[in-house]
């Protein structure tokens, strides 16, 4: 039955998208070139191949094309035609070389949850400025101070496993990488503001992926004025902020304290949304990497022997209880490979939607304005010719770095994530502590992935803890 609804909602979003799309998407292209449309299936009228893509395993849908098609190929998902690419040099044709040509694109109904100023809707002078300013609180010198705040987030959020109980790994992270999250935002929140801030963020959270409708009682429309409260109490924030007149370093005193050349500040506005922004690309993927590494650790018990080792021997060094330090999460080299090949094995973000701003011929081939250009990350992260046994989970592989944009676990070009050596160094301090002070099984399937929307081990990878002895 959840597999009926799953596919009657999909199908409604694609009729609902297709009834709301800008006319240009659905023109037939009038290009002036030679160049003609990739080869490829556009699927149903009006769904396309929507129904292909989520009933399946994503790697089978798109190998399954690559081999039919070729590495550039055309479809139709939720109502938008698209132009898939495969390569490398595709990736860095549309990501870098020519990323002024394709603009990021968001359903207006996630735009609307986030709010229109975030960083990642926009291109040019506007999102240049706010991605320095993110940059900023999220440079090594300031990473390098909270590592301490960061562990002891990690430790707090680890501190009611074990006793042989069952927890899902996935809502773990994802708590642990919320407060993470906050930290990095707000700096110390008064514990109030903290809570309301969660009990309204996980409303807007879990109508985020829903049915887009404003119907009163329906979870998007619940999520839409949870979104208004969360603007509220970031005002009040800012308002205590500036009366306070605090120097920090956190996202909010970034975004606070920038001055343009003219004079100009940052709306109240703008801050908002950028700071929701951060929090959600924060959080989920960050909690998903998190969750594959425990998944992929499990699985192959020489390789956990080998990272145990390695994350014992600084808990050694640290005499058992001191703080971990930046320099020793710089020095875990056998636990990074094993980020890097979670990452790779996962591909959390399997494509990122750019959308053609003009007709743009690649290799012989057309990209209609107003059709979506998505490099696959999954396919180049899994192609042998550069990750030989793909399928095989090897950090080994990592002793090398990879060739140019191949692996792409964060992006690639101006809208890389920004966070991504937070992302990494929470990872790390995870993994210290969990293969240091537990012992864990997976219960249930060992295998299956869901899709909700970022992959994950089958129902968040349900396990059972145990806190090792410490004598």
């Amino acid at each position: 039955m959840d597999a009926i609804f799953a596919y009657i909602i999909v199908i409604l979003l694609t009729l609902f998208s297709f009834m709301f799309l800008p006319k240009l998407n659905r023109r037939k292209p009038q290009n002036q070139t030679t160049a003609k449309l990739p080869p490829g299936s556009m699927g149903w009228p009006y769904i396309g191949e929507t129904l292909q893509l989520y009933s399946q395993d994503p790697n089978v849908y798109f190998s399954t094309k690559h081999k039919r098609f070729g590495e550039i190929f055309k479809t139709n998902i939720l109502g938008c035609p698209c132009v898939m690419l495969i390569s490398p040099e595709a990736a860095r044709f549309v990501l870098v070389t020519q990323a002024h040509l394709f603009k990021p694109t968001y359903p207006k109904s996630k735009e609307r949850l986030i709010g229109p100023f975030a960083l990642f809707f926009h291109q040019g002078d506007y999102h240049t400025r706010l991605r320095k300013l993110v940059q900023r609180s999220l440079s090594f010198e300031a990473l390098r101070n909270l590592v301490p705040h960061i562990e002891a987030l990690v430790l707090s959020g680890m501190n009611s496993w074990g006793d042989g109980q069952i927890i899902n790994m996935f809502k773990e992270m994802k708590r642990i990488s919320f407060e993470v999250g906050i930290l990095t935002t707000f700096g110390h929140l008064e514990p109030r503001s903290r809570e309301e801030l969660k009990k309204n963020y996980r409303i807007v959270d879990a109508g985020y992926n829903s049915f887009p409708t404003c119907i009163p009682g329906t979870q998007y429309k619940k999520a839409l004025l949870a979104r208004k409260r969360l603007g509220k109490i970031i005002s009040e924030i800012i308002c205590e902020r500036k009366e306070k007149k605090l120097v920090d370093r956190d996202l909010l005193s970034c975004l606070l304290n920038w001055k343009g050349e003219g004079g100009e500040v940052l709306s109240d506005d703008q801050i908002a949304d950028n700071i929701i922004g951060v929090l959600f690309a924060a959080q989920d993927t960050t909690a998903s990497a998190m969750t594959w590494v425990v998944k992929y650790l499990h699985d192959e018990p020489k390789l956990l022997e080998s990272v145990k080792a390695e994350q014992k021997a600084i808990q050694k060094s640290n005499e058992g209880n001191l703080p971990l330090s930046w320099d020793q999460t710089r020095n875990m080299r056998i636990t990074h490979k094993v980020v890097l090949e979670s990452l790779r094995m996962a591909s959390i973000i399997s494509f990122p939607f750019r959308e053609a701003i003009a007709d743009v011929e690649y290799k012989g081939f057309l990209i209609p304005k107003g059709w979506k250009a998505m490099p696959l990350f999954r396919n180049i992260h899994h192609n042998p010719e550069f990750f030989p046994e793909p399928q095989k989970f090897n950090p080994s592989r990592f002793e090398v770095a990879p060739k140019p944009n191949t692996f792409m676990p964060f992006g690639s070009g101006v809208h890389a994530c920004p966070g991504n050596e937070l992302a990494k160094l929470e990872t790390l301090i995870m993994i210290h502590h969990l293969v240091t002070k537990f012992r864990w099984e997976v219960v249930g399937s060992k295998g299956g992935i869901q899709y909700g929307p970022f992959p994950l081990p089958l129902n968040g990878l349900p396990a059972r803890c145990w806190r090792e002895s410490t004598s």
